[in-house]
């Protein structure tokens, strides 16, 4: 960026005067090559500091970049009289520093049953500023993520049991328009320039919320990494990277394999041969199929591990046709083709009253399984706070000791097996366990299942797991409630 360098030293007056983190975001934007003097920045400003100290950093490089800044600011209405309180602080902001700010009101209450709260907000708010960048013909659109941040996210991904596009984090520029000058920046370094500047800034409540995986692995996981390896932080950037340019390398190579045998279908689907699949190695059989669920997904949002393991188990069972819905829309395995149909392809269109997508449960909160129209609801509590019973069809108490993972409800899955509660530790298939109850297949695949990544937790309406069952020891537990009982053919 050799432009930026004759810029730069024609101002060497203002240069000197440029706090450290401003040279810090310089050699940042100059490495990646984020973006170049002259260009149109659209900065998203929330209110909070790192935004804040985003928007106020590129301020003070507009003269030299010779920079057109704009600003955006997204108000979901989620908080109140808090959000309002964020937009008049960034309107404040913009104001006093001649930036012309663009409103988005942003509706996340309406968002499609098993979308989490944070997966819709994402979602819109990427959705509108693209569309602002468009109409106001800014080249780039920056945000204000941070070192912290990007740890936060590999750690994320990692506890979900993510492999290396999971590992790889947040690029430095995603899509060619969306940048992050801040990306090598740690968040004790955004407070200190804030603090030195005097400037406020806005801070989010519900970012100090427990119920949010993100949060306790921002309170809790990152200070006791930090304790044991004080760079930890940089070493979990330097793994995003490293994981990145590895993905990208074998993403190329899959593609190159396979080009010439996927089959473009109406409305954005893909047709690849099942025996071309079905003799791939495994490490490329789940590429592939990751790339064709992403390439379908209406928000191209990458699909979860156990998505794509469940697609791949049904391409590999001979002489079997299945019908998989998933949050990217549909997979259908025939017999000599596997398509994948987004929600919106008028081949196949994606029926969500029949919706099996596996589910975030949070602690606490609901989530409404559509097979069923139940509402399944968790939360936390001292036991002895907690009036015990004895079994219920709609009512379990898990030990939070005994929880190996976040919760998540899914329909069950060939090969599933538990230790049925009363059975004194002896393991069970669920397949046999509803065949003895009479339960039909056509009824199975729409029983709420409770499960962590590893095991089963509760058949939903008939039986808990042993495992995770309150022993004389537990202190902290878990209740797990269920509303509605869907009419079955079989007897509990």
């Amino acid at each position: 960026m050799m432009a930026a360098e004759a810029i730069e030293s024609a101002s060497r007056t203002g240069r000197r005067a440029w706090p450290p983190l401003l040279h810090h975001m310089v050699k940042t934007i100059r490495t990646r090559a984020l973006f170049e003097p002259g260009q149109h920045l659209l900065v998203a400003v929330s209110g909070g500091p790192d935004s804040v100290a985003l928007v106020s950093l590129l301020h003070r490089l507009r003269t030299p970049w010779r920079l057109t800044l704009s600003a955006v600011h997204g108000n979901y209405g989620l908080r109140g009289s808090e959000s309002d309180g964020d937009q008049e602080c960034v309107e404040a902001l913009c104001q006093r520093l001649e930036i012309p700010l663009h409103i988005m009101q942003l509706n996340v209450r309406n968002r499609a049953r098993g979308t989490s709260l944070q997966a819709a907000a994402r979602d819109v708010r990427y959705s509108g500023l693209t569309a602002i960048a468009h109409q106001c013909g800014a080249d780039r659109i920056a945000v204000g993520h941070t070192a912290d941040d990007q740890a936060e996210t590999v750690l994320l991904w990692m506890l979900r049991g993510a492999g290396l596009p999971g590992l790889s984090g947040m690029p430095a520029c995603r899509d060619g328009i969306v940048v992050r000058p801040l990306y090598e920046v740690r968040r004790r370094e955004i407070l200190a320039y804030l603090q030195s500047e005097a400037s406020s800034f806005r801070l989010d409540s519900s970012n100090d919320k427990p119920i949010y995986l993100r949060n306790r692995i921002r309170h809790e996981i990152i200070p006791a990494l930090q304790r044991v390896s004080p760079a930890s932080v940089k070493a979990l950037c330097r793994l995003a990277d490293v994981c990145r340019e590895d993905d990208g390398y074998l993403n190329g190579h899959v593609a190159a394999l396979s080009a010439d045998r996927i089959d473009r279908l109406p409305g954005g689907g893909q047709m690849i041969e099942r025996s071309f699949l079905r003799d791939l190695p495994l490490a490329v059989q789940r590429r592939l199929i990751h790339s064709a669920l992403q390439t379908c997904s209406p928000v191209d949002r990458p699909p979860s591990l156990r998505t794509v393991e469940l697609v791949r188990q049904a391409v590999l069972r001979k002489n079997r046709v299945s019908n998989i819905a998933t949050s990217s829309g549909s997979v259908i395995v025939g017999k000599d083709v596997v398509r994948f149909c987004p929600p919106t392809s008028q081949d196949q269109p994606y029926d969500r009253s029949h919706q099996t997508v596996p589910m975030v449960l949070p602690v606490p909160g609901t989530i409404t399984w559509v097979a069923t129209g139940q509402r399944i609801h968790v939360e936390q509590s001292l036991r002895k706070n907690i009036h015990e019973t004895g079994h219920e069809k709609d009512r379990i108490m898990v030990d939070v000791d005994r929880i190996d993972g976040p919760l998540m409800v899914r329909a069950w899955q060939q090969g599933d097996r538990f230790c049925p509660f009363g059975m004194k530790g002896r393991s069970k298939k669920l397949q046999d366990f509803f065949t003895d109850l009479k339960v039909c297949g056509s009824d199975r695949t729409r029983i709420p299942v409770v499960a962590t990544a590893e095991r089963v937790v509760w058949v939903v309406g008939y039986r808990q797991d042993d495992r995770s069952a309150l022993t004389p020891s537990t202190e902290q537990c878990l209740v797990i409630t269920v509303d509605g009982a869907p009419t079955m053919r079989g007897k509990k």
